[in-house]
C-alpha cells in the first residue's frame, strides 16, 4: 500500500511538472528515475519518432553505454524489429522475455550481449488522439517477463512522457508562434504598435520611434492624439472607436513628431480580439509623406503641362521607332492632332517637303547619343498649314542609366520668326517705301566697291525731289508721304536687272547702276528726269515734280565707298546751284570749298570729343580809370597739328551744323569754374563777372535756361556774376518767346548783354522791350573813329541812346589812343581791345593787374 501511494505522489509530483512548465529534461529524469524506483532492476530508455523518416531513435536512458545509444538511433518502425520498432508499429507493448530467443532482435544481438541485456518491455508513447511520439523500454540483464502491476507501471509511464511531449510541443510551438509574431512585430519595415481602448501606446517597433522620435518606452503610455494634427483628430478619434468594435479602419492623417516635423501616414488599425473580446487595437502605419509629396509634385507636373502653351510629347525609347506614348493638350491644339491619333506613332509625321533636312540630322544624333538637342524646323499641322517650331528633345533615364523615353517640348514660334522676318526687313529697308535703307544702301555699295572689276565700270546716282518741301509742309505731310512712296515705285519700275535702288532718307534717292558706261549713264539721268517730271496724282491731288542728279563713278579720286557717296552729295549740290531739274557729274575740282568744310567739320567733332577747345579772357575796363570790370570768355581751339585756330574759322561752320552748342555748352561751364578762381583771388569789391558770348542757335534751344542754372550750381558762382552775350540774332526768329527767355535770366540774376550792337536787323524796334543790361558796339564802329564821320555819329548816338535807356555801353576792339580818348569823351562807360590787353589763358590773366594802363 506504501509502495502504491508513493507511486502515485511520484506521478503527482511529475504531472505537476507539466503543468508548471518544469524544463522537459528534469520532467524526463523525473519520469525515469520513477521507474528506476518501481522497478529496481529495469534499465529505462526512450525513444522518440521522427515522423519525416518513420524511425525512432534513443534519445534519454538509465544505465545503458554511450555506445549502445550510439546504435539506437533512426530505427526503423516496423513488425519484426526489436522490443520499440514492434511496439511502436503495433502502438501496443511488446514482451521479450528473452532477447537470445527471439527473431526481432538478431540484428541488433551484437549490441545487446556486449551491453549484457536479456529481456526487453516497451510500450508506445501515444497522444490522446493516438498520435505516436516514441516508445517507453526497460531492459533487464536476465530473461524476464513482466507482472501485471508493472505492465501498468510501463504504461503509466509512458502516458505520462506522452502528456510531458505534449506539452513540451505545445510550448515550443506557442513560443515559435510568439517569436514570429514578434519578429513580425520588431522587423516589420511599417510602423507597428498596441493601444488599449483607451487610445494609449502599449507597445511599438522601431519604425514607430522612427516617425515620433520617441523610443518604445517613452511612447508606452502616451496617447496617439498628441502626434495628429488639431484638424484630423475628430476623424481619427471616429476611426479608432470604429476599430474598438470590432471594425478595421484604413484612413490616412496628417501628423507630427517630437520634432514639430509633419508627416503623412496611412492607417490600418485592427482590433485585438482575446477569446472573443476586444481588448485593444494594433496599428500599421505606412510613412507615406515622401511618396504623397511626389503625387503631388506629379500632379503640379502634369497640371503645369496642362497649361503651359507649349506641346509636350513623349516617346518610348525601348521601341526602335520611338512610337509616342504620351502628348499633351497644347501639343493637339498646335498639330491639329487628336490624341488617338498619335499615340503609337513616330513624331515625324509633322514634318513636310520644306522641313530642314539639317535639322531633322541633329535631332537624330542626339536620340543616337542620348543627349539633349534643341532645333527650329518648319512643321506641318493636320491641315497642311506650315509652322515654326523650336523643338527640344531630351532623354530619361530609368534607375539603371538606360534611356528608357524621350521628352519633346514644341514650341510654335511662327510668329516670333514673323516679327524676326519684319524686324530684319525694317533694319535693312525703308518701311515708307519698301526700298533699301542707307545704311543697307551703303553695305551694298561697299560691298561691289571692295569686288569691283576695272572692266565693270560703276556709278552712284543721288536723286532729290526739287520743291518737296512746300508740297510736304503745303498740303500735308500725309500727301508727302504718298508722293515719296509713289516715286519710289516708279523709280523701282524703271529699273534694270543688277541695278541698287534705296532711299537714303527725306527726298533723297540712291540709285547704283552697274556695268554702264558714260554714255549709258548720261542716258539713265536723262531718262530719269523725264520719268520723273510726269505728273503723280496722290490723293486726287496732281502734282508735278522735278529732280535734281548727282553722278559719281569710280575714278582715282575714289579711295573707298565713302568717297563714292560724297562726290554724289557735292555733284548733286552743284545740280541745284545750276538751277535744279539737272543732273551733274562730279568731278575733281567741283565744290572743293565744301569739301574742306567736311573735312573741317569732322576736326571740330574731333576736337569737341578730344577736349581740344581752350578758353581765353579779355577784360573789360573802366573807360576813365583803366580799372578791370570784368572780362570775356573766348573760345580757341588749340589743333594739334595746326595749332591755335582762329575763331573766324570753324565758328561759323559749328553753327551751320549745330556743333556750336556743345562748344557753348563747354565753354559756359569753364567760364564759371575759372570765374570762381578768379574772384576767390580778388577782394569782394573787386569781384568781376565772365561775359560768355551765346549762339542763337542755342539760346533757343530748348533747355537753355536749366543749363544755365546747372552751371552755376556747378561751378558755386553768384548768378550776377555771370553775364550772357547774345546777337539780335536771337530776335530774328521768334523775338516774344526770346524776351521771355531773357527775362527769365534776368530774374535768376544773370546779366544780359547785346553783343555786336548795330548790326542785326531790329535793334532799334526792340532794344527798350529787351531785359538788358549793356549793350556792345561792334568793332567796325570804332576803328578809325576819331576821322571817320558816319562811325562817329552812330556810335554817339548809340552812347547817347544807352544812357537813355539806362544801359551801360562798351565799346569793342578799342585799339589806339585816339580811339580810346574819344571815347571817353563821348562818355562810353567800358573799353575792350588790344589797347588794354590781347585774350589771354588763365593763368596768364591771373597775373594781371586791377587797373590796366593803356598800351
Amino acid at each position: 500500500m506504501d509502495l502504491e501511494r508513493h507511486a502515485l505522489a511520484a506521478q503527482q509530483d511529475i504531472q505537476n511538472q507539466i503543468a508548471q512548465h518544469a524544463p522537459f529534461d528534469e520532467i524526463l529524469s523525473a519520469i525515469i528515475d520513477m521507474v528506476a524506483r518501481e522497478l529496481p532492476d529495469a534499465l529505462v530508455s526512450l525513444m522518440l519518432l521522427d515522423s519525416e523518416d518513420n524511425t525512432l531513435s534513443l534519445v534519454a536512458c538509465n544505465g545503458l553505454s554511450e555506445t549502445y545509444c550510439q546504435a539506437a538511433q533512426k530505427i526503423p518502425v516496423g513488425q519484426n524489429i526489436g522490443a520499440c520498432g514492434a511496439s511502436a508499429f503495433c502502438r501496443e507493448i511488446v514482451i521479450t522475455g528473452d532477447i537470445e530467443q527471439d527473431a526481432n532482435w538478431q540484428h541488433f544481438l551484437e549490441h545487446t550481449r556486449r551491453e549484457g541485456l536479456a529481456s526487453c518491455w516497451s510500450a508506445p508513447v501515444l497522444t490522446r488522439d493516438e498520435e505516436l511520439l516514441g516508445t517507453f523500454a526497460t531492459y533487464y540483464s536476465y530473461p524476464r517477463v513482466p507482472q501485471q502491476a508493472e505492465q501498468i507501471r510501463l504504461i503509466q509511464a509512458a502516458d505520462l512522457l506522452a502528456l510531458a511531449i505534449a506539452r513540451q510541443r505545445d510550448r515550443r510551438a506557442l513560443a515559435t508562434q510568439e517569436q514570429r509574431f514578434r519578429s513580425l512585430f520588431t522587423h516589420h519595415p511599417h510602423a507597428v504598435y498596441e493601444m488599449d481602448l483607451a487610445g494609449r501606446f502599449l507597445n511599438s517597433n522601431q519604425a514607430v520611434t522612427d516617425i515620433t522620435g520617441l523610443s518604445a518606452e517613452q511612447l508606452c503610455g502616451m496617447h496617439y492624439e498628441a502626434f495628429v494634427a488639431k484638424a484630423e483628430r475628430a476623424r481619427t478619434r471616429l476611426a479608432f472607436q470604429q476599430a474598438c468594435q470590432g471594425i478595421t479602419q484604413h484612413y490616412e492623417l496628417s501628423g507630427h513628431n517630437v520634432r514639430e516635423e509633419t508627416f503623412q501616414l496611412e492607417i490600418t488599425n485592427l482590433p485585438i480580439m482575446v477569446d472573443g473580446e476586444i481588448v485593444g487595437v494594433y496599428g500599421i502605419a505606412r510613412d507615406v509623406s515622401v511618396e504623397r509629396r511626389q503625387q503631388a509634385e506629379l500632379r503640379l507636373l502634369q497640371l503645369g503641362i496642362d497649361a503651359t502653351r507649349n506641346g509636350v510629347v513623349m516617346a518610348d525609347a525601348s521601341h526602335p521607332g520611338l512610337p509616342l506614348v504620351y502628348a499633351n493638350a497644347m501639343f493637339q491644339e498646335i498639330t491639329g492632332y487628336q490624341k488617338d491619333e498619335v499615340m503609337g506613332r513616330n513624331c515625324r509625321f509633322l514634318q513636310g517637303k520644306d522641313t530642314d533636312l539639317n535639322a531633322i540630322a541633329q535631332i537624330r544624333s542626339a536620340i543616337l547619343e542620348h543627349r539633349e538637342q534643341q532645333v527650329t524646323l518648319l512643321n506641318y499641322r493636320k491641315d497642311g498649314t506650315p509652322f515654326w517650331n523650336l523643338f527640344s528633345i531630351a532623354p530619361v533615364f530609368g534607375l539603371d542609366g538606360s534611356c528608357t523615353h524621350y521628352v519633346g517640348i514644341q514650341q510654335d514660334v511662327t510668329r516670333q520668326r514673323e516679327n524676326e522676318e519684319k524686324l530684319r526687313f525694317q533694319r535693312t529697308h525703308d518701311l515708307l517705301t519698301g526700298l533699301l535703307n542707307r545704311t543697307a544702301f551703303e553695305g551694298q555699295l561697299q560691298y561691289h566697291y571692295q569686288h569691283r572689276q576695272p572692266s565693270r565700270p560703276m556709278a552712284l546716282l543721288v536723286i532729290n525731289l526739287d520743291g518737296f518741301k512746300s508740297i510736304n509742309e503745303g498740303l500735308s505731310h500725309l500727301i508727302g508721304d504718298h508722293l515719296l512712296h509713289a516715286v519710289g515705285q516708279r523709280l523701282r519700275d524703271w529699273l534694270n536687272m543688277g541695278d541698287v535702288l534705296a532711299r537714303l532718307g527725306g527726298d533723297d534717292f540712291g540709285l547704283l547702276l552697274l556695268d554702264r558706261d558714260q554714255e549709258m549713264i548720261i542716258q539713265a539721268a536723262e531718262s530719269l528726269l523725264t520719268l520723273l517730271s510726269r505728273p503723280f496724282v496722290i490723293d486726287e491731288h496732281p502734282l508735278h515734280i522735278s529732280v535734281s542728279i548727282g553722278i559719281s563713278s569710280i575714278d582715282g579720286a575714289v579711295h573707298d565707298s565713302g568717297d563714292f557717296i560724297q562726290h554724289a552729295n557735292l555733284a548733286l549740290r552743284e545740280a541745284k546751284l545750276q538751277g535744279r531739274n539737272t543732273w551733274q557729274w562730279y568731278s575733281g575740282d567741283i565744290c572743293s570749298q565744301v569739301g574742306g568744310h567736311i573735312a573741317l567739320r569732322r576736326e571740330i567733332l574731333d576736337a569737341i570729343e578730344e577736349q581740344q577747345f581752350v578758353v581765353y579772357y579779355q577784360p573789360l575796363v573802366d573807360a576813365r580809370t583803366g580799372e578791370v570790370r570784368s572780362l570775356e570768355a573766348l573760345v580757341r581751339w588749340q589743333h594739334p597739328q595746326r595749332g591755335l585756330v582762329s575763331p573766324n574759322d570753324f565758328i561759323p561752320l559749328a553753327e551751320q551744323t549745330g556743333q556750336i552748342v556743345n562748344i557753348d555748352q563747354w565753354v559756359l561751364g569753364q567760364a564759371c569754374v575759372d570765374a570762381v578762381t578768379i574772384n576767390n583771388h580778388r577782394s569782394a569789391s573787386q569781384a568781376v563777372a565772365v561775359a560768355v558770348n551765346i549762339s542763337p542757335v542755342h539760346f533757343r534751344r530748348g533747355g537753355f535756361f536749366l543749363e544755365v542754372q546747372r552751371a552755376l550750381e556747378e561751378s558755386g558762382l553768384a548768378p550776377h556774376l555771370l553775364e550772357l552775350e547774345v546777337t539780335e540774332g536771337v530776335l530774328m526768329s521768334g523775338a516774344h518767346k526770346a524776351i521771355e527767355q531773357l527775362t527769365a535770366l534776368r530774374h535768376l540774376g544773370v546779366q544780359v548783354a547785346i553783343d555786336d550792337f548795330g548790326t542785326g536787323f531790329s535793334s532799334l524796334s526792340y532794344l527798350r522791350q529787351l531785359p538788358i543790361s549793356k549793350v556792345k558796339l561792334d568793332r567796325c564802329f570804332i576803328q578809325n573813329i576819331d576821322h571817320n564821320r558816319e562811325n562817329a555819329a552812330i556810335v554817339e548816338g548809340v552812347i547817347t541812346m544807352g544812357h537813355h535807356l539806362g544801359l551801360q555801353v562798351v565799346a569793342e576792339g578799342v585799339e589806339t589812343r585816339a580811339e580810346q580818348e574819344y571815347l571817353i569823351g563821348r562818355g562810353c562807360d567800358l573799353l575792350q581791345g588790344f589797347r588794354f590787353s590781347r585774350p589771354v589763358p588763365l593763368a596768364q590773366f591771373m597775373t594781371l593787374p586791377a587797373i590796366l594802363p593803356a598800351g
